[in-house]
């Protein structure tokens, strides 16, 4: 789990980055999907740490992450 939440935080960070130094937007919802999945993974590392408030706190915001940035790349 440790090691997924490392690649995807560094995955965004750089995606993000990226953005901000060349001013190309298009990968902001590539970045926010990413940044979705990263919540996603948190939640299940705090749920395995029995810290379930936080892990549902986590799983609400990865969803909707998730849902706008599919709304985003498809709509």
């Amino acid at each position: 789990m440790r090691l997924i939440k490392f690649i995807l935080a560094l995955t965004v960070v750089l995606l993000s980055g990226y953005s901000l130094i060349t001013g190309e937007y298009g990968s902001l919802p590539y970045t926010q999907m990413l940044l979705g999945l990263m919540l996603l993974v948190m939640g299940m590392s705090e749920m395995q740490e029995n810290r379930k408030v936080i892990a549902i706190l986590l799983y609400l915001a990865g969803s909707f992450s998730l849902f706008v940035s599919v709304y985003i790349l498809f709509i």
